[in-house]
C-alpha cells in the first residue's frame, strides 16, 4: 500500500486494517492476508522483551525489528515507532527517522500531538512521512502515574 492510498481510503470513509508485527514470520502472514498497514511497535518492549512498559526499547531494537519486518513485507505500508526519547531535538528526530526509513519503514510514528509540532515539521520538511499517536501514550506511563484513559478531549 502506498501513502496516497490512505488518503483515498479516508476520502471514501473506507476502513483500513493495521496489525503489529515484530518479526518476519508474522509480517509475512499479515502481508499475504492483505493487511493494509503493518506497524513495528515499541510495544515490543512488553511483548518481545517482557518489560513492564515500552521505555526500555532502544533505536537499535526498533531498527532490528523494522528490518526483519520489512524483509517480509511487500504489499502493506510499513510504519515504525520512534521509541522513547528518540525525538527530543530536531537533529535527533531527523537522524532517527532516517535510520528507520533506511531499515525499511515507509512512515514513522511517535506519541503525542501539539507538544511535538517541531518534530512533525522537521520530518515533513525533509519528506519523511509521519503520523502521530494520540490517546493512550505508553511512553508517558510514568508521567501519567500508570495506564490511564487519554485522548477523550481536544487537549489530550
Amino acid at each position: 500500500m502506498k501513502i496516497d492510498a490512505l488518503k483515498i481510503f479516508k476520502q471514501r470513509s473506507e476502513k483500513i486494517t493495521c496489525l503489529t508485527a515484530y518479526d518476519a514470520s508474522f509480517a509475512s502472514v499479515f502481508d499475504q492476508c492483505g493487511v493494509d498497514i503493518i506497524l513495528v511497535g515499541d510495544s515490543l518492549g512488553n511483548v518481545i522483551k517482557g518489560g513492564e512498559n515500552t521505555l526500555g526499547v532502544s533505536m537499535k531494537d526498533m531498527l532490528y525489528h523494522t528490518q526483519a519486518v520489512a524483509q517480509a513485507t511487500s504489499q502493506a505500508l510499513l510504519i515504525s515507532d520512534m521509541p522513547y526519547q528518540s525525538y527530543t531535538s530536531a537533529k535527533q528526530t531527523l537522524e532517527n527517522a532516517k535510520y528507520l526509513m533506511q531499515a525499511g519503514a515507509q512512515m514513522v510514528k511517535f506519541e503525542g500531538g501539539r507538544e511535538h509540532e517541531s518534530a512533525f515539521k522537521i520530518l515533513q520538511d525533509n519528506h519523511i512521512p509521519v503520523c502521530g499517536h494520540l490517546g493512550l501514550q505508553p511512553q508517558a506511563v510514568l508521567e501519567m502515574g500508570g495506564y490511564k484513559v487519554q485522548g477523550r478531549s481536544e487537549d489530550d
